[in-house]
């Protein structure tokens, strides 16, 4: 008889594709990652191989299910969160994705967005899905795919063409090809998704010219998604929670109450705020999004996101080679005594919220004689922390006023980093014991659907605090350090 109760999360992201075993009460046990090929083939162009994405997703779920019978346990159910709005469309007869996945730090549909918006349809489109006509959302990156790749048309004709965000692609091979589905936290970031009648929309469709058949059913974020086939994992697992990455770290950090707020420091950044029942519209430019549904109820969030956060570290560790690992920029900023007036604004594939700025490129501001590798590798990890400032002055100025941030990520594993930001958005900041949050807000919902959990109380009852750091930096060295990152804004919008 097996001795312990498992549950496998897969967490297919943006550079890797990893699967997490979690005992019942949230720990992780065991983890297996694979890093996969980025793919620019033209200026603001990103894009992955879908076989990749799948190959690698299978690998490691396989380490993981191998690793459960060492350890004597029995893998009750499968989560899946993943990088939302990255678009795949493929064949329903053959499983062939007809184009690679369009990242969704993609730009190729900037123009068609412009097109949009000179067309008056921001209002329509903001006031159903919450979100600002641009190319990071799925639906123009659908668009150019059936546009554009001629065999996408010719299997709309033959009512064989499928779209999906990763988890539903991922859900389909799994299954077999069995379930065609998705969350509505997914769904909601299509920029096709109804979030108040919780429906895709027609109006909407009817504009983009997409066909609503190629679309997956929408389910609760804790649901019945189907069964894995025994070919790929010997057993057939139950499959029983899918959410988009950023929405599934807030389950993970247990934000279930109306006004908590995390923010996860991964390739990117994304700031999320339960408002409850509430859809709260903001008017800064922060996204209206669907935070999580369970039993048909769904609870909305506020978000802002940032393009480059983790991914600032990359670019110094792969194209400037400053580093040799991640970790290194912790030493490397401690041995300086402060950032020498030097900012970079990491507009590598535009700004994200609050500015929305999509032809804006990265700038080095402040360089003199004396500038080094050392500076910029502090100016790239502090732009984060200023660009978390920017988010939050946003919500501040829609009447929200977070007291603490939960936070996870790679990058709050630098305690430099976590300080920093704290001193900057002058809060307090807190770092959980389960730094895996991402992955452990699917498996928590995967979970509750079998009854693993009773409920999201229940649920929080597993969050434990690592470490919190409170702010200590002077307001008018907080001051000068903003007004010099202001500047350097400027100058990359203007």
């Amino acid at each position: 008889m097996p001795k312990h109760k498992f549950i496998i999360s897969i967490d297919q992201g943006t550079t890797s594709s990893r699967a997490i075993l979690f005992d019942l009460k949230g720990r992780p046990k065991f983890v297996s990652q694979m890093e996969f090929k980025q793919y620019f083939p033209k200026d603001g162009w990103v894009e992955h191989d879908p076989e990749e994405i799948w190959s690698s997703t299978k690998k490691v779920l396989k380490d993981v299910i191998a690793k459960s019978k060492k350890l004597n346990g029995k893998v009750l159910t499968i989560g899946i969160t993943n990088q939302r709005e990255t678009t795949i469309l493929w064949d329903k007869h053959t499983g062939k994705a007809v184009y690679n996945a369009i990242v969704w730090q993609d730009r190729r549909s900037s123009e068609y967005c412009k097109k949009l918006i000179k067309q008056k349809k921001e209002t329509i489109i903001y006031n159903k899905t919450g979100l600002l006509i641009d190319a990071y959302f799925s639906a123009t990156k659908i668009k150019w795919i059936i546009d554009n790749v001629p065999k996408a048309r010719e299997l709309i004709k033959k009512k064989r063409l499928l779209f999906g965000t990763v988890d539903s692609f991922l859900l389909w091979r799994l299954t077999n090809g069995a379930d065609h589905a998705t969350d509505a936290t997914n769904a909601s970031r299509t920029m096709l998704f109804n979030i108040s009648t919780n429906e895709w929309d027609d109006q909407i469709l009817k504009i983009l010219k997409i066909p609503r058949e190629i679309l997956p059913i929408v389910k609760d974020c804790s649901a019945d998604f189907g069964h894995t086939d025994p070919s790929l994992t010997g057993v057939s697992y139950p499959i029983t929670g899918i959410v988009g990455d950023q929405q599934s770290a807030s389950i993970g950090q247990c934000c279930f109450e109306t006004g908590s707020l995390k923010s996860t420091y991964g390739t990117g950044a994304f700031v999320l705020l339960n408002t409850g029942r509430k859809k709260v519209y903001s008017k800064n430019r922060l996204l209206t999004t669907i935070g999580y549904r369970i039993k048909g109820q769904t609870t909305y969030a506020l978000e802002g996101s940032i393009f480059i956060a983790g991914a600032g570290v990359q670019w110094l560790r792969d194209k400037i080679k400053f580093i040799k690992k991640a970790s290194d920029t912790e030493k490397i900023i401690k041995s300086l005594k402060s950032n020498n007036g030097i900012y970079l604004v990491p507009a590598f594939t535009g700004l994200g919220a609050p500015y929305w700025a999509v032809n804006a490129r990265g700038i080095l501001s402040g360089l003199t004689r004396d500038t080094g590798p050392k500076e910029i590798v502090r100016a790239t990890v502090e732009s984060v922390a200023y660009q978390t400032h920017d988010l939050f002055e946003a919500m501040k100025n829609d009447g929200l006023k977070p007291k603490i941030i939960k936070v996870d990520g790679g990058m709050v594993k630098n305690n430099w980093f976590s300080q920093f930001l704290s001193d900057v958005v002058d809060i307090k900041v807190l770092r959980p014991k389960v730094d895996e949050t991402t992955a452990l807000g699917a498996a928590f919902m995967a979970g509750l659907q079998i009854g693993v959990y009773k409920s999201l109380e229940d649920i929080s009852n597993n969050w434990q605090v690592d470490r919190s750091f409170i702010p200590k930096m002077k307001s008018n060295e907080r001051k000068k350090l903003i007004n010099g990152w202001d500047k350097a804004i400027k100058k990359t919008l203007s």
